[in-house]
């Protein structure tokens, strides 16, 4: 039986407190907040939850909005507007660098690429 909660498939052998944690907007956090408030020990397996419990985590998980798709699209259409309008931040995800003061002499492979030899 396979666990589905905001679109996304939970993994059955971890804690729920774990577990809900794939789901895109919940974190260490709001996965503990989301237990609390439906009552449910953290360290309890997914795959040991009864269906009423999981209709509860459901139900909680819901009052947080946005999660998924939603929560991509908005994070997704922040960074086109900050591009848009032009503000350093959009200059440089425009240009494929670090966004938030980090060094660029040395580090930054990830958002850089691999390197480019000189010539």
């Amino acid at each position: 039986m396979a666990v589905r909660i905001a679109g996304v498939t939970l993994p059955m052998d971890k804690h729920i407190c774990i577990g809900l944690r794939a789901i895109f907007g919940v974190g260490p956090t709001r996965s503990l907040k989301i237990c609390e408030a439906s009552q449910i020990e953290p360290s309890r397996m997914v795959k040991d939850l009864t269906e009423q419990e999981l209709d509860t985590i459901r139900a909680q998980v819901e009052t947080f909005q946005p999660l998924e798709g939603d929560l991509r699209r908005q994070v997704s259409m922040d960074i086109k507007r900050k591009m848009d309008i032009g503000c350093y931040q959009g200059r440089r995800h425009r240009k494929g660098l670090p966004v938030r003061g980090q060094s660029t002499k040395t580090n930054a492979r990830t958002r850089k690429g691999r390197r480019k030899t000189k010539k």
